[in-house]
Formats: structure tokens, sequence, C-alpha cells
């Protein structure tokens, strides 16, 4: 901070600064960074087009505003960024609670302070951060924490009348005057708290415990919320969301490429070591995508971009903790490596009655599976099933020297502790795979090609082609209609 700024009422008066209210000084800031050219939300991907312009306008039309959306939609990390439109400084009078303008004081302390030094009022200058408070909203939040209360014992030890203003010890929002105030999850908030919110929305200004005391508060008030449909905890008073003026919708990220963005700017791990194609990326993130759609996953409780950002540090965790037991260097991602993203998904998914039927386990690895499935269709062809019959036109398929490899009674046996050595072996070992691979998704790395054969291996079982069975990490590969005679005779 420049230390020339003035420190009393009077210097501050020569320097030519004016006070404006709040909002105003968030629009013409905002204003100014539009001019710029300068990103408004960094670092918020897949509301460009939807989400900030209605923030944008909100802040133009000084509105408090609300953002209303699923968990894991960003809404809390846009509130803690719109401290930025705010003054990198402020002056206040100092010894005060309510942050208060020099030229308008608005409680006893500060009017007497004014009044008896005058020109020589002591400043202090506060930064943007210090202007921003957030109250996350729970059932047993008060009124004397968001507004205020009577203090008896500063009553007591100051020799003050309990009707003196004085005794008031004052809450957050008051405490934040001049500055953004947020609360998150406000149906959480007790409808008979929500009444408190009122007066500072509608009039700006507060009462505690029947004091006829007017406190003129200057404030921005933003919230965040689940859609009242989607949650059983609460709902927002009609009279409090009337004085709500703008409503934004917010929403999951619509494309694989934003949801990538999202996961890669909100990762803990970022070894550069491990390598993570851009195709098991997409897997990663089609999972949470199969989620959002499934039968089997509670839709009004929502599936977090948490889901994807926690399943990609598993993912990279399992291929650091092969390396570190085979020795062998590979830090290159393997498909069986996928499954290890399963605490991940079974930790941030909540399950419709029929989920909880399946089990989460089994749930998350129809989700991998259908992910897998989505991946696959989008660089190779679709499997054939069966023979042509006599009497139709013969159908190419393309698998067939792959299935005819499993036909013979062979299989084969892939895990995550494979060697490398090993690992190609035995994908270079079933006929076909290469070739398969070379041809829709060729390319020119020889350890991303195995993942290809990996995955053409995942698709013809998730297409119902060859039989797949796991045990713990191990995963085998086999003829269909060859593992489903050894269950039946083995009585499974």
């Amino acid at each position: 901070m420049n230390r020339k700024l003035p420190t009393t009422l009077g210097a501050l008066r020569k320097s030519g600064w004016k006070s404006r209210p709040v909002k105003d000084e968030m629009r013409e800031n905002l204003r100014a960074l539009i001019d710029s050219g300068e990103e408004i939300f960094p670092g918020i991907v897949g509301f460009e087009n939807t989400v900030l312009p209605q923030i944008v306008n909100s802040i133009l039309s000084r509105h408090h505003f609300i953002l209303l959306g699923l968990r894991g939609q960003a809404k809390t990390r846009i509130i803690r960024q719109l401290y930025r439109l705010l003054d990198e400084y402020q002056p206040a009078i100092a010894g005060t609670y309510l942050n208060e303008d020099p030229y308008a004081p608005i409680s006893p302390k500060g009017r007497k302070l004014v009044e008896q030094m005058g020109e020589d009022t002591p400043i202090v200058w506060r930064h943007r951060e210090e202007r921003f408070h957030e109250k996350l909203a729970t059932p047993d939040v008060s009124i004397a924490d968001l507004i205020g209360d009577i203090d008896p014992i500063k009553a007591a030890r100051e020799k003050l009348d309990i009707s003196d203003e004085e005794v008031i010890h004052w809450g957050i929002i008051p405490r934040t005057n001049r500055g953004i105030f947020a609360i998150n999850e406000l149906p959480d908030l007790q409808p008979r708290i929500q009444v408190g919110l009122l007066n500072i929305l509608e009039e700006s200004d507060i009462q505690v415990r029947g004091f006829p005391l007017r406190v003129p508060l200057d404030i921005c008030m933003v919230f965040s919320a689940n859609p009242e449909d989607y949650t059983n905890r609460g709902n927002i008073i009609t009279p409090l969301k009337d004085r709500i003026d703008s409503q934004v919708i917010t929403h999951y990220p619509r494309s694989l490429e934003e949801a990538r963005l999202i996961t890669a700017s909100e990762i803990a791990l970022k070894d550069a070591d491990v390598k993570v194609p851009d195709l098991m990326k997409d897997i990663v993130e089609e999972v949470t995508f199969q989620a959002r759609n499934s039968e089997y996953v509670d839709q009004t409780s929502g599936v977090s971009a948490r889901v994807s950002i926690s399943a990609y540090e598993n993912l990279v965790s399992n291929i650091e903790r092969r390396v570190l037991l085979n020795k062998d260097g590979d830090l290159f991602a393997r498909m069986c490596d996928l499954y290890a993203i399963i605490p991940a998904v079974t930790g941030k998914i909540e399950l419709v009655y029929e989920g909880e039927q399946e089990g989460p386990s089994i749930v998350a690895h129809n989700l991998i599976g259908q992910a897998i499935k989505a991946v696959f269709a989008r660089h190779f062809p679709e499997p054939v099933k069966g023979k042509a019959s006599p009497d139709s036109r013969p159908v190419a398929n393309p698998y067939e020297e792959i299935t005819d490899y499993f036909s013979s009674g062979r299989r084969v046996e892939l895990s995550d502790d494979l060697t490398l050595k090993e690992y190609e072996k035995r994908l270079n070992d079933v006929a076909g795979l290469s070739r398969i691979a070379d041809k829709h998704l060729p390319t020119k790395n020889k350890r991303e090609r195995l993942l290809h054969m990996e995955l053409v291996l995942e698709g013809l079982f998730h297409h119902n082609i060859i039989a797949r069975e796991e045990e713990d990490s191990v995963i085998r590969y086999a003829d269909i209609f060859s593992d489903m005679l050894r269950d039946m005779g083995s009585g499974r």
C-alpha cells in the first residue's frame, strides 16, 4: 500500500477522494475490466456464453443476486472472485467496527469520533479482501451471528446502560458494510433467520433486539443455493426470494473439452513424469457424464466436477504405485489403471434406491464400462454380432481375426502389476489387435499404441463380443461362448 495515503479526515478531503456506494464501485470497476479486455472471472470454464454474461448484467444493474445450481458448478469459486471488483484500498474511520465512510459515519461511536476530532479523525485503509465476507448457511446460524445482539458483558465492563446502542455486538453483515457479503447454501438457513435479511435487502438497514435504530448499511448481498426442487433441507422463503434482484442458473460443463480444462486446472497432482494421454482423460470425464445420465444415480443431488478431479488423481496415483512396484519406469497409463478410480466415484455420487440395490461398486464399474464404450465408439467401428445367415449377404467383421483368436480357446490376462515387457508381449500375441488399432487410431508413439490395443479389448467386451472376468486387479479376456459353457459346467 502507498504510505502517502491520507491518514486523517482532513487530509482525505484535500486528496480529492470521493465516496461511492459499493454497487457503483463494483459497476465502475467491472466496466473498466471489460474495457481493458482483462478476464473477469479467471479459471471459470464453460460459462462464457451462459452464466457469466448474466452475472455481469446483474452487477451492472446494481443487483443483489443468487447463483442457483447443483453442487460442483463453481458457484463458490465465482463468488470468491467478486472482491476483485472492489477498489484495491478504501478509507474508513479508525477504531470502529462497521467500516464506516469517513464522510458519513453510521454508528454512534463513529459519529462521536468525527464530532470530537473533526478533521483530525484518524483514517485506516482496508484492502479489498478485507471487505469480502462469506458465511455457510447451517441450521444453527443465528440472528446474532449475522446481524448482532446485545452484549451484557460489554455493558457491565464499560458501565453502559442496556439501552445504549454501544452495548450492541455487531454481527458479520454489519461488519461487511461497504463490501460484499455472501451466504452459501441459503435454503439451509432457518426461515426465521431468512426473515431477518429482508430489511437489509429492501431498506438497507437493520434492527437489533427491538432497538429503535436505523443503521443504513451499504452492502452487496450475493447468495448460492441448490434449486428448491432439488433439496429437502429447506427452502428460500418467498418474500426473501422476491427481494433478490437477479437469479442466475449455473450448469455443468457441456463438452468433454470444457470438462478436461476444469479438471486440469483443479487437480492437485501435476506430476509431469506421468503420461496420461487425451484418450484416457476423455474416459475419466466420460465417467462423470455417464453418471449424470444414469438411472441409478440421484440426479437431483447432482454429480460434481470433483468426481472427475478425484478420479484423475486416483488414476495418476495408481500409475505411480505400479511403477514403484515394478521398477520398470513405465509411467504411461493403461486401461486397467481406470479401475483404480472406483473409490473416487463411489464416494461422490448419491444413488437412488435401485442404485443402492445394485451396490455402489457395481454402479461405478458400470459407469466406467459405459464411458469406455462411448469413447471406443468415437474411434472404432461398431462390432458385428453373430454370423450372417445363408440367405443374407455376409457382413464384414473388422474384428474377426481377434474373435477367432479367442474362439480357439486362448485367453489374455492383464493386470496393473505386469511389467511393461510382459504387458506388451501379451497384447501383441492377440492376432489382429495391433492391425485394428493402427487402422482406426494410428499413433507413432509405441506406448500409446499399446493403450489403443487394450481399448479395443475393452470395447469388444462392453459390446458383448468377448468375455472378461475380473479378480482383484487381474483382468482376463476370453471367448464369450467358451466362457459361458465353462460357467455352466462349473454350476455358476
